[in-house]
């Protein structure tokens, strides 16, 4: 839908961002050409960045970041640049859902950004990830990873504040698509397009066609898929969902069902992988320790010249 408007380019979901803020200290000091280019050359080279997805010249690509800003934001901004003029697009973003729980680093990275969370029911949320392909981690991982996106959100509006957060309900937004998009854009500052209600007209060119299970970008929007769960799940796991998940989907406005409560075996085996969850705190506090360790290589975005 964003990248249907005018002036704004999405990309299918990169594998950079991230893994280049973590591993930023193996490039060196990005005010040295030669770190530039050691940079670009891991995000064009290797298959796991998703580079290939954005339609550019790798030689091209590199030669820009190399000649770009000192600065690690600046380097990771120019293939997302590049693919928003490849569409005409002044504005630019980049999504994936590991994004919610890394807000703070992408602060650092981009201090000037405009942060959109799309909530789900987790029920919901769970039932897709089921029928998922690429998802090989349980039911368990999955009910425990939306709690804490769930979670992280919550922190991001108290924090961040309306002029820098902004939370679409996926159910409303299928629903009342135009009244929804508007106020979208009066977030990112830009006017409303009514293209963005059709995003199917630029599916074929902005989704690759190997994710298959992107296939309703090439679709009308509709509400269809609310409430599918009922049909997804097994009784067991709606059990489960609205027994851990209860607290939070009320919250969000969620009626829960009433399912039975699931089996204890079922419960014992989330509260496993939900601990690993509850002690990411901890580990973040470490990574922000580390994080404030001396540094040479700027990392706040800022545009070329």
């Amino acid at each position: 839908m964003l990248h249907a408007h005018a002036r704004i380019a999405i990309p299918p979901e990169t594998r950079f961002v991230l893994e280049a803020y973590r591993a930023r200290r193996a490039f060196g000091d990005l005010r040295e050409s030669g770190a530039r280019r050691a940079l670009a050359r891991w995000i064009v080279d290797r298959p796991e960045t998703r580079f290939a997805d954005l339609g550019l010249s790798a030689e091209e690509t590199i030669e820009e970041i190399t000649a770009g800003p000192p600065t690690l934001g600046s380097a990771l901004a120019i293939p997302l640049q590049g693919y928003a003029q490849r569409f005409g697009k002044s504005r630019w973003g980049d999504k994936r859902p590991a994004y919610v729980t890394n807000l703070p680093a992408l602060a650092r990275l981009f201090p000037d950004a405009l942060f959109v969370h799309v909530i789900r029911d987790g029920r919901d949320c769970v039932a897709s990830l089921k029928q998922m392909p690429w998802h090989r981690t349980g039911i368990y991982q999955a009910i425990s990873a939306w709690a804490q996106a769930v979670d992280h959100g919550r922190w991001a509006a108290r924090v961040l504040g309306p002029g820098a957060y902004h939370e679409i309900r996926y159910e409303r937004l299928v629903t009342n698509v135009g009244p929804e998009l508007a106020a979208l854009c009066r977030f990112l500052h830009e006017e409303y397009d009514p293209a963005m209600t059709d995003p199917a007209a630029l599916a074929t060119l902005a989704v690759p066609d190997r994710k298959s299970w992107h296939a309703r970008t090439r679709s009308a929007i509709g509400p269809d898929r609310i409430g599918r769960w009922r049909s997804i799940l097994e009784p067991w796991e709606a059990g489960l969902c609205e027994a851990v998940l209860g607290g939070r989907l009320r919250s969000l406005g969620y009626p829960l069902t009433g399912a039975p409560p699931p089996p204890a075996v079922h419960r014992l085996r989330y509260e496993r992988v939900a601990a690993r969850h509850r002690l990411a705190p901890l580990r973040r506090l470490a990574i922000r320790g580390h994080d404030r360790l001396p540094l040479t290589t700027p990392l706040a975005y800022r545009p070329c010249d």
